[in-house]
């Protein structure tokens, strides 16, 4: 306590000085802070006069150059494309023929299978004969006894040209002999009948009235017979009309041996043409009947059907140069020219083809079918399998 009394005077003068520097503080502070925002703002002076500085200007070049390129390379296309007509509504077409057997029966030998290769002629199936080689046994019987008809018919024609004649001349001279007889009976009966009674008997007369009435029968009986008899000519073609009728039975018969030797042929199914055996549903001992279709055989000449829109026929016509390229072979390209333009849309040949006439009406870009023919750049040892995804591309020059 006393070192604090007296200590303090000394104390104090020696604080004094301190508080006069401390009696502005916030000045102080104050001035520094000013001194901080002017060295922050010589800062961003700095920082400012930097980003004032010119900026580079190779990312316009760049983008001049890009533009200028992409509209080169537009104007190009546009140029090399002009002549050019090109659709993906286009695909391959061929000819498939539906194999189906004329005759049933069934399939015992089995020559082809899945994708087989033949060619014109080639036996593909053979379907059991034995009914059919009975039916041609038979059917040459028959014609066999129509020809022994017909040689009796013609050997009944040859006697007719000779016995009708001789008939009619037979009873002709028949008739002679019948009338002379009634010519004598009747004087007998007239004597008889006029003679006195006492020169002859009852008896007598009556036996020449009988005499007399059965010579008269007579001669009608051979009359009628000669009226017969002098049809030789209706008699002859009566003969002849027999002949006729088995020469018929005859050429019915050489027919039904022909179809039964037809229909012996039809067992052996060849292939009509060459191609490649296709949607196969037949085998061994299936049975087949008349009409039904067993396989598709397609043949290796192949075209593709492209569906060009109305609006690019405009140019387009028969004989121009086509390029094209095959959805599933990116390595092949053929080439073939426009044979035909179908004279219609495919809307016009649809089951219920469009009505114009009623409600309202839209209009849509019709498509025409324009038939391809391949003329080069396909294998032909491969073929190009029908329906295919193409893309032709018409040259219009």
């Amino acid at each position: 306590m006393v070192i604090a009394r007296y200590d303090r005077p000394r104390f104090m003068s020696l604080l004094e000085p301190r508080q006069e520097d401390d009696e502005h503080p916030d000045d102080e502070d104050h001035d520094d802070k000013n001194s901080k925002k002017n060295t922050n703002k010589d800062d961003d002076d700095d920082k400012d006069k930097k980003d004032e500085k010119p900026k580079s200007k190779w990312p316009l070049i760049i983008l001049a150059v890009v533009v200028v390129l992409v509209i080169i390379a537009v104007v190009l296309f546009w140029f090399f494309t002009r002549n050019q007509e090109s659709t993906d509504d286009a695909y391959t077409e061929g000819n498939a023929v539906a194999i189906a057997p004329k005759v049933s029966g069934y399939i015992i030998e089995r020559s082809v299978d899945d994708n087989t290769f033949v060619h014109a002629g080639d036996l593909m199936l053979r379907i059991d004969p034995r009914d059919y080689i009975n039916a041609r046994d038979q059917a040459r019987a028959n014609l066999d006894l129509a020809r022994a008809q017909l040689r009796s018919a013609e050997i009944d024609l040859e006697i007719a040209r000779v016995r009708y004649p001789a008939d009619r001349q037979q009873t002709e001279a028949q008739l002679q002999q019948a009338r002379a007889n009634q010519i004598n009976a009747g004087r007998e009966y007239v004597r008889q009948r006029t003679v006195d009674r006492r020169a002859t008997t009852q008896s007598t007369i009556d036996q020449a009235t009988t005499q007399f009435e059965s010579t008269r029968a007579n001669t009608e009986q051979i009359q009628a017979q000669l009226n017969v008899a002098s049809l030789v000519r209706q008699n002859i073609d009566n003969t002849g009309s027999t002949l006729k009728q088995r020469q018929a039975q005859v050429e019915q018969a050489e027919a039904s041996l022909a179809q039964a030797e037809l229909n012996l042929s039809y067992t052996y199914i060849r292939a009509p043409q060459d191609g490649r055996v296709t949607r196969r549903n037949v085998d061994v001992g299936t049975y087949a009947q008349a009409g039904q279709q067993v396989f598709y055989l397609v043949s290796p000449q192949t075209w593709v059907v492209a569906n060009f829109k109305e609006t690019q026929l405009d140019r387009m016509h028969i004989g121009q140069h086509v390029t094209i390229d095959v959805d599933a072979y990116s390595k092949l390209r053929l080439h073939g020219h426009i044979d035909s333009i179908q004279q219609g849309s495919g809307a016009r040949f649809t089951t219920f083809p469009s009505e114009n006439a009623t409600g309202n009406y839209v209009k849509i870009v019709r498509r025409v079918p324009v038939k391809i023919v391949i003329d080069d750049g396909m294998d032909p040892r491969v073929g190009l399998p029908l329906g295919l995804s193409v893309e032709p591309t018409v040259d219009l020059k």
